[in-house]
């Protein structure tokens, strides 16, 4: 007889015609190495003899207790025997299974630890009937919130690896006995949403008998209670206020998490008979599934390993044959309320995931053909029916040397094989080369063309040895190549035959010039002088445009200062004499001076009908200035000078040229360098405003009497004597709207980061390409996502601008990665979708403003037309015409393909993708007589053989809608973007691009 002391755990076993198992499971309590626990063993109306076993092993261990009811179901036999236990900790365990002699060793010391209630769990594995283990089940983390995440969309643990406290089981109400299934599943779930804190016993302690006929097994009863879990699930959420999120972030919509158990427990009974669509139709909701495809593959073969227990990773493909037809009509079930593709998509992730456990294994699974080669022995493999993507691995002897994943045309003979070990996967060395008359004249043609490059490389004495060895490779390679055999049904064959027809069709590129960018050789020789310098700046009429409203506000705000009564006026650099005009109306006398010869010519025909006006030529910093003024004016030239010395000493001359009680004005702009916690010009001057004004007040004989302050610039009256008042300060508003080549220099806000600095001190891996769609205030409420309003659109930019984030095009990108070295400062790619209408309107002007540029991704065959594609949420947005698109192109834009349909990628067959992305690309080049080698696929599609058909198609870089930032690892084909939404607040923006906490406005 064995006793016990009060328990530190209970076990609460449930046993129902357990005859054959209940005594190991209780002898693997028996067996453990803390011997203080208590069994509470509830026999649920069992027909066999299970309460006859049960108590002759109770009779022998007072810590077993024996407890018998009418069959009421697992639930209400566990919360019978949780109403007996008596121990503060509770382990649920069933009775064909058993746990390993150190689970309570190792789970009691975790459960027990903490001020909050603690779960404890850890692993398990599956045994097969005929006592084969399964591989080890990891349970998730599930710290936080995952914790709720996971038991909102399914059961992450096993019933019998859990220790949890009895207090909280008591607390929540136990098990919902209404439940004939995924009772354990809802019970964890409201254990999480009670606050319990769960953690993980990195262990395999527990094991889970498989059996045929359990009340689990049954797939309705499972699908209708899984339903039930998730929509409780769901009402936890809201009830929390917790955000539901991508699968990005780890949240599952019910509607998923609900398709994600009808696609498991199909999967894992695998019954031909099954009415699978009788089965959907209990769900209450069939969800679109695109971008959850590797999460479905990952579950349905999941399904798939429990229900037929493979003993090797690879022994689902000698099944094939038992299992693709259910698997097939499962993705026929999805596909047909998804993207169109998703289900294609699928079939691709699981190929993969069943091809990755053993590369040596050849398959075909739905329309994915994979194949292993072994390059000493290759032979012709034909092509199986209805498959249009390959999956090929190629070995040398037991080395793999490399894999392909593309499109697949045609049979795949030994030639084609050939050029895909070459081409592709770049292992030209290890082909093995025939010793045949043909190969060794093919050799030789192949090393007279390739003479001047061996000869250059052996003239080097040997310091090109890697350089000579791989050209001799590709020598041999493409002799090998040459002599292979081939025919007109094989993969090479099969695509140049499409290639040739779709070409055919194509309307030759337009040969127009394109006026993006500054012309080679037109550049003028550097200055030699400071005249020479403003010489060349007045060679352009009015080069700083001083008719603009932003110059007209700020030379009525600059008048505004001028006393009234003055005699005579000095205007220091007048330019061409715009303002000139306006003073000499407002002086007795005005001398007018400035540097250029070019700009007092023109300021002389200006003013020629004032009579009180004098021009001449006068560098005011090495020469005298005319005295006795009642009022000079220096404004716009001051940040020229080149040191605060220099300053200084304009300064004094011009105070000495002052009357006493005479007036200086100066206006000025502000200047991130000199101010740089305030809004200012991005200028590579010295110093602005801030320390011109210092300068000027601490002239001594010079007193600040009243300021106008704006945004952008500042106005000062000094007036030469002794301060008599405190200074007057008025703000206001500059003229507005501000030219584009004026607004690009400005930064907004408080202190950043200067382009010129970050890109000294700073290099980076990675690129942020940022997605957006419209910039737009109204539109269809379902559509808020996609549609950013202009006034956060400019908050955004000006952010960028602040951060020294500059822009680069699809082509600098491609560039850049394919070069593998840091990137130089703080690079971001500004992509739009769809060309709609408000992108000229809205977007275009903003981004001038701030200096950057853009690339737009055109739908070409509705240009001109509406986004049709979103009619089914409302009235669909206008779209660029060519007319605009070809304005925006000579203003510095990049247009590239978003397909011509709009069509996902993923939707067509090969020909049909191949075809609309040469059209689309062809349309762009003729229109604007420029390259088009980048494409954004609709909706982020891709699959296994977009990035081949996009490369066969002329594009060299092409972009999904995969979050995250283009690196170097990327492939050129499947570059990831950063949506920013437009149902997000700006405050997440820093974020997004990477500066957590930064100020955006």
């Amino acid at each position: 007889m064995v006793s016990a002391a009060t328990p530190d755990i209970s076990f609460l076993i449930p046993a129902y015609n357990a005859e054959d198992t209940l005594a190991e499971c209780l002898i693997s309590l028996q067996r453990q190495t803390r011997t203080n626990w208590q069994a509470v063993v509830v026999d649920d109306g069992s027909s066999d003899r299970t309460w006859e076993v049960l108590q002759g092993i109770a009779a022998t261990d007072v810590r077993i207790l024996p407890v018998r009811q009418p069959n009421a179901g697992a639930a209400a036999a566990r919360n019978h025997a949780a109403r007996l236990a008596a121990a503060p900790l509770l382990c649920m365990l069933d009775a064909d299974d058993w746990l390993d002699s150190t689970f309570i060793e190792n789970m009691q010391p975790v459960a027990e630890d903490g001020s909050r209630p603690v779960i404890a769990f850890c692993a398990y594995r599956r045994v097969a009937p005929d006592g084969r283990m399964m591989r080890v089940e990891q349970p998730p983390v599930l710290a936080g919130d995952a914790a709720k995440r996971e038991f909102s969309s399914f059961c992450a643990l096993a019933i019998h690896t859990v220790v949890f406290p009895k207090s909280l089981f008591e607390g929540i109400g136990g098990m919902d006995e209404t439940l004939q299934t995924c009772e354990d599943w809802d019970l964890w779930l409201r254990m999480a949403f009670a606050g319990a804190e769960f953690r993980r016993v990195d262990a395999c302690l527990a094991f889970y008998r498989m059996k045929t006929g359990s009340l689990s097994g049954d797939p309705f009863k499972m699908v209708r209670d899984a339903i039930r879990v998730t929509t409780k699930g769901e009402a936890l959420r809201m009830q929390e206020g917790l955000l539901a999120e991508g699968p990005e972030a780890g949240w599952i919509t019910p509607a998923v998490s609900q398709l994600r158990m009808l696609c498991w427990v199909v999967a894992a009974k695998l019954d031909p008979a099954m009415d699978i669509a009788a089965l959907a139709a209990f769900l209450p909701e069939m969800p679109d599934a695109a971008g959850y495809e590797s999460f479905f593959a990952g579950v349905i073969l999941h399904g798939l390993e429990t229900g037929l227990l493979p003993e090797r990773a690879d022994d689902l493909i000698d099944a094939l044959a038992k299992w693709q037809p259910i698997f097939l009509l499962l993705i026929q079930l999805i596909q047909r309320h998804s993207l169109p593709g998703t289900g294609r998509k699928i079939i691709e992730a699981a190929a993969w995931q069943i091809s990755s456990g053993n590369l040596l294994r050849s398959f075909t699974l739905g329309n994915v053909r994979v194949v292993s080669v072994e390059l000493g022995a290759l032979s012709r493999i034909p092509n199986a029916e209805r498959a249009d993507t390959l999956v090929m691995h190629a070995f040398s002897g037991e080395q793999h040397v490399g894999s392909f994943v593309g499109p697949l045309w045609g049979d795949l003979s030994i030639r084609a094989q050939i050029r895909l070990i070459m081409k592709e996967m770049q292992a030209v060395e290890h082909l093995q080369t025939p010793t045949t008359l043909a190969y060794a004249r093919s050799w030789t043609t192949e090393a007279v063309r390739g003479f001047r490059a061996i000869g250059g490389l052996i003239i080097r004495d040997g310091r090109r040895r890697g350089r000579l060895k791989r050209l001799l490779a590709r020598i041999a390679g493409n002799a090998l190549l040459a002599t292979a055999p081939g025919d007109e049904q094989d993969n090479d064959a099969r695509l140049s035959e499409v290639l040739r027809d779709l070409r055919r069709g194509l309307s030759p590129r337009l040969a127009k010039a394109s006026n993006t960018g500054p012309k080679e050789g037109t550049q003028t020789a550097a200055p030699q002088s400071e005249e020479d310098y403003w010489e060349h700046i007045f060679e352009r009429p009015d080069p700083w445009n001083y008719v603009s409203v932003y110059e007209q506000v700020k030379y009525e705000q600059t008048l505004s200062l001028i006393p009234k009564g003055i005699g005579k006026a000095l205007e220091l650099a007048c330019a061409e004499g715009i303002f000139t005009d306006k003073l000499a109306q407002r002086v007795a006398h005005l001398t007018a001076t400035d540097i250029s010869q070019r700009a007092i010519d023109r300021a002389i025909d200006r003013c020629h009908d004032h009579r009180n006006v004098e021009l001449y030529v006068l560098d005011f910093v090495k020469n005298d200035l005319p005295g006795e003024q009642d009022l000079i004016v220096c404004s716009e030239v001051l940040y020229y000078m080149k040191d605060e010395e220099t300053l200084a000493n304009v300064c004094r001359k011009m105070a000495a040229a002052l009357k006493p009680n005479g007036y200086l004005i100066t206006a000025h702009a502000h200047i991130r360098r000199d101010e740089a916690d305030r809004t200012g010009f991005d200028w590579g001057n010295p110093f602005g405003v801030g320390t011109i004004k210092k300068v000027f007040a601490e002239e001594i004989g010079l007193a600040l009497e009243e300021s106008i302050e704006t945004d952008l610039y500042a106005i000062h009256r000094f007036r030469r004597g002794p301060a008599t008042a405190a200074p007057v300060l008025r703000t206001e508003t500059h003229g507005s709207p501000l030219d584009a080549d004026v607004a690009k220099h400005v930064i907004w806000g408080p202190a950043g980061v200067e382009r010129e600095v970050a890109w000294e001190t700073e290099v980076t891996s990675s690129v942020p390409v940022l997605m957006y769609h419209r910039i737009a205030d109204k539109g269809p409420a379902a559509l808020q996502r996609f549609r950013t309003p202009p006034a956060v659109f400019r908050k955004q930019m000006q952010f960028l601008r602040r951060q020294g984030y500059y822009t680069v095009t699809s082509e600098t990108l491609a560039t850049l990665l394919r070069s593998g070295k840091p990137i130089q400062g703080r690079p971001v790619m500004l992509t739009f979708d769809d060309a709609y209408l408000d992108f000229r309107t809205h977007a275009f002007p903003i981004l001038a403003e701030n200096d950057f540029r853009a690339e737009v991704f055109v739908v070409t065959d509705k240009v001109g037309g509406r986004s049709d594609w979103d009619c089914a949420y409302g009235e669909p947005a206008p779209l660029m015409s060519w007319s605009d698109i070809e304005a925006l192109h000579e203003q510095g834009v990049s247009f590239s393909s978003h397909l011509a349909s709009h069509a996902p990628a993923t939707a067509m067959d090969n020909k049909d993708l191949l075809a609309e992305a040469m059209v689309s690309r062809n349309a762009l080049q003729c229109r604007l007589g420029a390259s088009a080698d980048a494409i954004a696929l609709p909706y982020g599609a891709t699959d296994f053989r977009v990035p081949g058909i996009l490369a066969q198609a002329g594009y060299a870089i092409a972009f999904t809608t995969r979050p995250a930032t283009a690196a170097f690892s990327d492939n050129l084909y499947a570059l990831p973007r950063l949506e920013v939404r437009g149902d997000r607040p700006l405050e997440d923006f820093p974020d997004l691009i990477g500066l957590p906490g930064a100020f955006i406005g």
